[in-house]
């Protein structure tokens, strides 16, 4: 006699669950894929909308940065420039009853009026010649040393502005309201054309001091982030 043949029940519902669930595990990763894809166009189409220089992250950020201080430079020239050329053509005869009786008012009277046109001079100088190591920030966005001698030498000009206008806008002071503890008289009330000259040099130095300031703090950030 033969042995009974064995006979293996398969659960129907069961193969269809597994293949059903084979059939849609590609469909998923699918649905995967395309999501990111979304997000990578989303992300570059943002980028897109973003300026040309900050399109490339951290180093598009630094040479942003960078020429803007290149432009800075460029528009503190024209107040130090102004204030050295105004202050030292500062000069003006008074005449009094007669031709040989004049009251004379030149800025070299005034040791704090010469020590504002050489500051002056002097920072007008040193931004011209601070240009093209600047130019070196904006092409090459990491050469932290250039940055680094930059704000140095920012700061010590900074000072040196700081000391002339405040020396000269104490003269420009008196030569406007006077002393009476001194009993030194108000001269522009003759002087006009000297003390509108010396007045108007004090306020486009202290324009370029706050260039200054903004140029030192952009330096010390971008410093700051190339080192973290």
């Amino acid at each position: 006699m033969s042995e009974p043949a064995t006979v293996i029940h398969m659960d129907d519902s069961k193969a269809a669950g597994a293949s059903s669930s084979y059939a849609t595990a590609p469909a998923t990763t699918t649905t995967d894929a395309a999501a990111a894809g979304a997000t990578t166009h989303k992300a570059a189409a943002a980028r897109r909308g973003l300026p040309l220089l900050l399109r490339s992250g951290a180093d598009g950020f630094r040479r942003c940065l960078a020429v803007i201080d290149f432009l800075l430079r460029v528009a503190a020239f024209g107040p130090t420039l102004a204030a050295a050329i105004s202050t030292g053509t500062a000069d003006e005869r008074l005449s009094v009853f007669t031709q040989f009786f004049q009251f004379h008012a030149r800025f070299d009277d005034f040791t704090a009026f010469t020590f504002f046109v050489v500051a002056n001079a002097i920072a007008a100088g040193y931004l011209v010649l601070s240009l093209p190591f600047s130019a070196v920030g904006i092409v090459r966005p990491k050469a932290t040393g250039v940055r680094l001698f930059l704000l140095l030498c920012d700061v010590v000009v900074m000072c040196l502005l700081t000391a002339a206008g405040a020396a000269a806008a104490a003269i420009v002071y008196v030569a406007h309201w006077g002393s009476r503890r001194a009993n030194w008289v108000p001269i522009c009330m003759q002087f006009h054309g000297f003390c509108q000259r010396t007045s108007g040099a004090v306020v486009a130095s202290f324009l370029a001091v706050l260039v200054f300031i903004v140029l030192i703090l952009m330096a010390a950030c971008t410093i700051r982030r190339r080192r973290s």
